[in-house]
């Protein structure tokens, strides 16, 4: 949550009381407030279903304590069908690695025997039909015939013996090289499909109190929305809003004394934060009266004794 909102009246009324108690006052300034702690709300990523509360609101949980589970079914599809790809990718690349197994070079090398046996039968027809047309028992045509064939059966050998070359070769590092970039993509596809599904887990990312839970089972809540709000840390914090006069005096570290409606006894707090800037728009132009009531809003951390203290309590830091 911003420290920074539209709270102009707040700090207005809070300003009255502060001039008013400052009337005949004889105590030390004090800066008014309330009691706060860090609200944090949890968002969905995608629009979809609430199946289950297991926190009710108002509990304190802890750091990865599920607050609300959304229906994963779909996205549960997606992660099982990056894994198959992986898989797939995995068996491509050890396939390419492991090169070509005995079986298939014994094939290559009986097809590169049976081209050459082909080749042979060519070249003896080829060579019989050229005595023969001497003679004029072919024609030119069977000649030419039987040469076409000689042909063929010398490519059909050559083609052979490249393909028996090229598993002997083994896999080309390019082609391994391909098949890993594969699997990177398919491995980083897969977890970015597991980082969506654990996204529909929403868990509390803090030590704190679940304030609210603002859909209900069965409803199906609109992404970017929150589904849980949190309230973090142990022991809240006094926000108040100190005087402009004063504000020279107060930094970040200083301990001062905070006393709460309803508590007899004060409570030493540390402040953790305080603006540099006015809680409202200043004007550098004016003058000493005018900016006496400018506000300056600071945070002062309570201990973890206060850890059972409500929000919004009313409380006054006695300012140094």
């Amino acid at each position: 949550m911003t420290r920074f909102g539209n709270r102009s009246l707040t700090i207005w009324l809070l300003l009255a009381l502060l001039l008013l108690a400052s009337c005949g006052q004889s105590g030390p300034p004090l800066a008014l407030g309330t009691l706060e702690r860090d609200r944090i709300a949890l968002t969905a990523t995608v629009a979809e279903v609430v199946v289950a509360l297991p926190v009710a609101e108002g509990s304190k949980v802890t750091e990865g304590t599920v607050l609300v589970r959304l229906n994963d079914r779909l996205q549960r599809a997606e992660v099982e069908r990056a894994k198959a790809e992986v898989a797939r990718a995995q068996a491509e690349l050890l396939k390419l690695r492991n090169g070509a197994r005995p079986e298939e070079i014994a094939i290559a090398r009986a097809k590169v025997a049976g081209a050459e046996a082909a080749l042979r039968e060519a070249e003896i027809t080829y060579q019989r039909n050229q005595d023969l047309i001497e003679r004029k028992s072919v024609s030119k045509a069977e000649l030419d015939r039987t040469l076409a064939l000689r042909d063929g059966a010398q490519a059909t050998l050559d083609q052979a013996r490249q393909a028996l070359n090229e598993l002997l070769a083994g896999t080309r590092a390019e082609d391994v090289q391909a098949a890993e970039a594969e699997l990177a993509a398919a491995k980083a596809k897969r977890d970015y499909e597991q980082g969506l599904l654990a996204e529909l887990t929403i868990t509390a990312t803090r030590d704190g109190r679940l304030d609210s839970l603002p859909w209900n089972l069965g409803e199906r809540v609109t992404a970017g929305s929150p589904v849980a709000v949190m309230l973090a840390g142990k022991a809240p914090y006094a926000r108040v809003y100190v005087p402009e006069p004063h504000r020279v005096k107060v930094k970040q570290g200083d301990r001062l004394t905070v006393r709460i409606d309803g508590l007899a006894e004060p409570i030493t707090g540390a402040v953790r934060w305080i603006s540099s800037e006015p809680a409202f728009t200043p004007y550098y132009a004016l003058n000493a009266e005018d900016r006496s009531r400018l506000m300056f809003s600071a945070e002062v951390q309570l201990p973890d004794s206060a850890a059972d203290l409500p929000n919004g309590v009313p409380v006054q830091v006695e300012l140094p």
